[in-house]
């Protein structure tokens, strides 16, 4: 029974909890606050830009769960988006499908030249993936064509998609955004916590010396998972382009700092080896809720909205290398003291067996 509850309240389960009650206690404070908060309009924007950035998220949360650092993420979006929109807006007969497989080849192919620099050239993630957001973002303005998607030169699916309604609840809409980033978080949450490359993941952040020196295949891995974390922004790009139709050459520029902040308040560890698909979610959820609520309670402008973010990670990284850590090792050791204790138990019984 004990063992039971033990395994329920891991230190990833009580940040989920905690974040779970931090949104709740935003949505009452703020619902007091500002009038028409609870509206279905508000609640469609919300879970819109969420599922956005939460796709985008859930790929950093592979990346940062190896002990690396993806700063590409905001320029892969913004680069999908435009070469995407430009695609379509020319050969509007483009089926939806071959759009969004072509907006995740894209990333991945990104993502690739990432995975290749870090795993294979042994760069360090943050220097490498600092230079080529510059060098991704440069190829977007230095490209030969106009500097602008324009919503009206779209195929109606795109402008569709993003407003379209599966099914409601309570009067509020599910869209299709919504829907893919729940799939995605079903897919990796799977992943993640059952699958042998997920398990890879959590042990190469936790020891990347001693997964290399028991024989794992880490450069493959961490390969590997930048190019399903550039996939997932090419995926979160098109979704970019159904969201907003018209785009610069701006697009999604300074996105990665929202989608590491999701992360990382998340519970997903700034030094590697823990973490949670929902948990990346969840902090999707709350970033883009006090975004939301922040510029329309205060008025306050994008600049502070981005301090604010800065200093929510350097939050959230402070309490997981205080807070968090010793909550694991507390956990630990309980747990250590549980097995010992049923060895206790079944040698007593082996010895009155034996008399």
């Amino acid at each position: 029974m004990m063992a039971t509850i033990r395994s329920y309240f891991r230190p990833e389960q009580l940040r989920v909890f905690s974040l779970v009650f931090l949104i709740l206690a935003i949505f009452l404070f703020f619902g007091s606050q500002i009038q028409g908060y609870f509206s279905v309009r508000i609640f469609n924007r919300v879970t819109s830009d969420v599922a956005i950035v939460a796709v985008v998220a859930m790929g950093e949360t592979l990346v940062l769960l190896t002990r690396n650092y993806d700063l590409t993420v905001g320029s892969i979006v913004g680069v999908t988006a435009f070469f995407v929109g430009k695609v379509v807006s020319a050969h509007n007969g483009l089926p939806p499908v071959a759009a969004f497989a072509l907006a995740i080849g894209t990333g991945a192919l990104m993502g690739a030249v990432n995975g290749v620099v870090i795993s294979y050239g042994r760069v360090p993630s943050l220097i490498a993936t600092l230079g080529l957001l510059a060098v991704y973002r440069s190829i977007l303005v230095g490209a030969p064509t106009d500097k602008i998607v324009v919503a009206h030169l779209l195929p109606p699916w795109v402008l569709n998609l993003a407003s379209a309604s599966l099914f409601s609840i309570g009067g509020f809409f599910v869209t299709p955004l919504l829907v893919i980033a729940l799939v995605v978080l079903g897919i990796f949450h799977l992943v993640t916590r059952y699958l042998r490359y997920g398990r890879r993941l959590y042990a190469i952040g936790s020891n990347p010396e001693a997964a290399r020196n028991g024989g794992m295949p880490v450069d493959r891995t961490v390969f590997l998972a930048f190019v399903l974390s550039g996939a997932l922004a090419g995926l979160g790009g098109m979704m970019f382009l159904v969201r907003y139709g018209d785009l610069t050459v701006g697009a999604a520029q300074g996105m990665e700092l929202n989608v590491i902040a999701a992360a990382v308040v998340g519970g997903v560890g700034a030094f590697g080896g823990y973490g949670t698909m929902i948990g990346a979610l969840l902090g999707a959820f709350m970033i883009d809720l006090l975004d939301l609520s922040l510029l329309r309670w205060l008025q306050i402008s994008d600049f502070w909205v981005g301090a604010f973010l800065g200093a929510l990670i350097l939050l959230a990284v402070t309490v997981d290398s205080v807070i968090v850590t010793r909550l694991r090792d507390i956990w630990a050791k309980s747990e250590l003291r549980a097995v010992s204790a049923r060895g206790s138990g079944a040698a007593g019984k082996e010895e009155s067996r034996g008399a």
